[in-house]
């Protein structure tokens, strides 16, 4: 490692506001289209095609397998755009591509197909896999473009603050749609179909916002050249980039432990309360408490430390548990909850994602080489390790639970029992030990992150 030098890195003069915003909208539908799959497909599944119940849990390992599979197949997608020089840049292509693929995997998820018996299990997992390789071939490259913008710490936090704002409306308007808009379909056009119009019009959405990225993106040049990635050597610069590793540890914990309480979240009101419908201004809550979180949060990071920052979001998040855990079914005070939970969390996420930006130019100050979209590669795969943990934990939860679609009010004290746990104990647990984790192993503050740039530039790796 080389020694500490005396200058400080140039800091970029100002950020670029079209790129800042139209980076920006192109995550609206994108995580329209995740939510709809990552929470609700189980639910679409079990309550709308009603899956026999062997079938559903063969589905369930399966999701989990091609969840699996598909977040290995992220870190080679990240070797492939890191090699990838075309005349329309590094990412553009991947993303187009991924993205019009996936949009006509969406759709076929939430189809009926007319199938029965052992063709569902087979056809639901091919069109899976195709989906998820698909949205692999998209998301790598997206998230790979968003350090390539910009070397800034802060300008950095405020690219993924606005990016995550506008996730956070495409979030919200599937948690807050979907029950209701299919349901209003449903008399018209059948319960399944309403749910298939519901993902075209996502789809829609997603494929209009991704086209605002590719044509208003200006990418820059911020690296020299250099060799090409081999496969071999993608362990490499994963294992060997202590900073992502343990960054990537304590996310799949954070997100297995977030995404269980969501995807729980439709159950925990249609069983526990016996509202479904109550669902919907607890989305909104979420929602909102997201949205004010990543608009705060540049501010807030201006005048607190990270690591403090941390620290203060995860005792937001345990308080919230700790309500909602108390709370009978007052919506007040479920609001509360949602309030703590999800404002803790909007700090925790775009944490998480700076991070694992400030891993890239770490490994490249270690290793000798720059891979961005190999390092980035991590986030969508922490994504799809979490949702894969997180949708087995529900699946199996209902599957023990014997849950009655036609008649949640006749669940039994046991089974409301197990879906208690596994939404409002066993995520906080995960989200404390990931915490842990951080404090214990990260170590690139302000000052090292100046060091590493600063040296980088002395190296010529850097312009």
């Amino acid at each position: 490692m080389t020694a500490e030098p005396n200058t400080v890195p140039t800091v970029p003069p100002g950020i670029d506001r079209r790129n800042l915003w139209t980076f920006g909208v192109g995550t609206v539908g994108r995580d329209m289209v995740y939510t709809l799959v990552a929470v609700y497909l189980v639910f679409f599944l079990s309550d709308i095609l009603q899956v026999p119940r062997d079938e559903f849990v063969v589905l369930g390992w399966l999701i989990l397998a091609a969840r699996l599979f598909d977040a290995v197949a992220d870190i080679v997608m990240g070797g492939i755009v890191d090699n990838t020089r075309t005349r329309w840049g590094q990412y553009k292509p991947w993303i187009a591509g991924g993205v019009v693929a996936s949009a006509v995997f969406t759709v076929l998820l939430f189809s009926d197909l007319g199938l029965s018996g052992p063709m569902v299990v087979i056809v639901f997992a091919v069109v899976y896999l195709c989906w998820s390789l698909s949205w692999t071939a998209n998301d790598i490259p997206y998230w790979s473009l968003m350090p390539a913008l910009t070397l800034d710490q802060k300008q950095r936090e405020r690219f993924g603050s606005v990016a995550k704002i506008f996730a956070t409306l495409g979030l919200f308007t599937v948690v807050v749609a979907v029950l209701p808009v299919t349901k209003a379909l449903a008399p018209s056009v059948g319960s399944v179909t309403a749910w298939t119009v519901f993902a075209a019009g996502v789809v829609t959405i997603m494929l209009i916002g991704q086209a605002v990225t590719l044509i208003g993106v200006r990418e820059p040049k911020l690296v020299v050249e250099q060799e090409r990635t081999r496969l071999r050597e993608l362990a490499h610069v994963v294992f060997r980039n202590d900073q992502l590793l343990w960054t990537a540890v304590a996310m799949v914990l954070f997100m297995t432990g977030y995404l269980t309480t969501t995807t729980f979240g439709t159950y925990y009101f249609k069983y526990v309360y016996g509202d479904e419908g109550m669902y919907s201004p607890f989305g909104a809550v979420l929602v909102g408490s997201q949205l004010l979180g990543y608009a705060i949060f540049p501010a807030v990071s201006k005048r607190i430390s990270r690591r403090r920052l941390y620290t203060i979001a995860t005792g937001l998040i345990l308080v919230g548990y700790l309500v909602f855990f108390l709370s009978p079914a007052n919506i007040v005070l479920i609001a509360i909850a949602g309030l703590l939970l999800f404002i803790g969390d909007s700090f925790i996420t775009l944490l998480m994602l700076v991070f694992l930006t400030d891993t890239i130019e770490y490994g490249q100050w270690k290793l000798g080489r720059r891979n961005q979209a190999v390092t980035f590669a991590l986030q969508p795969f922490i994504n799809k390790v979490g949702a894969a943990l997180s949708t087995q934990v529900v699946t199996i939860a209902v599957w023990f639970a014997a849950l009655d679609a036609d008649h949640p009010e006749l669940a039994s004290p046991s089974a409301l029992f197990i879906i208690r746990i596994g939404m409002l104990v066993v995520p906080p647990v995960l989200i404390v030990v990931s915490y842990l984790i951080y404090r214990a192993k990260y170590r690139i503050d302000d000052a090292f992150y100046a060091r590493i740039v600063s040296d980088l530039r002395d190296r010529g790796q850097l312009r």
